[in-house]
């Protein structure tokens, strides 16, 4: 059974000034999602149209405004909404902690939605290119989880190799260390498998409809491991928050892609 290093949060100390290892690993999420989107516009079915590094740019510039702020809505609303209505100036309280995938997922989906009408380009037509460029930058998100001790798994038998406690949980109990689990599930594995299925021409939308399935399914996994937040604990049917917000992703990705089939590739 091994005991989780509860790692300093600080990385670097600059003075006053402190990095810390969240603030890192958003920075290496940014730069893999700079680095992938332009190989993305370097394939034929995206250069042809006239995609460029600029573009790339600009979309990760929206993509961060949608992502922290729909993240942080998405916490406020979907999982503490008593608390936020009762206290509402700590919603603009980003530093205290607090942030939603599902929530980022839409503020992301309505930022690049008004870049596509900026532009004049089709908003599949974007969602298609950026989307097996983001797993890589979930998997760099949940390693930060992991370094903060933060997000930890439910108890698992002490026999299990990996089985883990936490200190930070206020117990001696061994853990799944279910952050791991999301760095491989909804991480790598879903980033092999969407680079993979993009790599020739798609019908417009089946990218990001298979992105939609993918991580819905892989996060509704690896939230069988994942202990549900204190604070609402296991909903209606055993289900977590995380697994109920994963059921309309996954019925919304396979309509998407469905209905995609059916258009000529792009």
């Amino acid at each position: 059974m091994l005991v989780h290093p509860q790692f300093d949060p600080i990385a670097i100390q600059l003075g006053p000034v402190g990095i810390h290892w969240y603030g890192l690993t958003y920075l290496v999420a940014f730069g893999l999602f700079l680095w992938l989107a332009t190989l993305r516009t370097r394939q034929p079915h995206f250069a042809q149209t006239g995609w460029s590094r600029r573009d790339v740019e600009d979309m990760l510039f929206w993509g961060v405004l949608g992502v922290v702020i729909g993240g942080r809505l998405g916490y406020v609303l979907f999982y503490k909404p008593g608390y936020y209505a009762a206290n509402p100036l700590e919603a603009l309280m980003v530093w205290k902690g607090g942030m939603a995938f599902h929530g980022g997922l839409l503020g992301v989906i309505v930022a690049l939605a008004l870049f596509a009408r900026q532009r004049g380009r089709r908003f599949f037509e974007v969602m298609d290119l950026i989307a097996p460029c983001v797993p890589l930058g979930l998997a760099s998100g949940r390693v930060g989880n992991f370094i903060n001790g933060e997000l930890w798994g439910r108890a698992a038998d002490a026999s299990l190799p990996w089985a883990m406690v936490f200190p930070q949980s206020g117990t001696a109990i061994a853990r799944h260390p279910s952050q791991l689990y999301q760095v491989a599930l909804e991480g790598v594995l879903l980033f092999v498998l969407l680079w993979l299925y993009a790599r020739k021409p798609r019908a417009l939308g089946q990218v990001s409809g298979a992105f939609l399935v993918g991580y819905g399914l892989l996060r509704f996994t690896a939230e069988v491991f994942r202990e549900p937040d204190r604070f609402l604990g296991p909903l209606a049917l055993g289900m977590s928050m995380g697994q109920w917000l994963c059921v309309p992703m996954v019925l919304a990705g396979t309509v998407i892609w469905l209905r995609a089939r059916a258009t000529p590739a792009v």
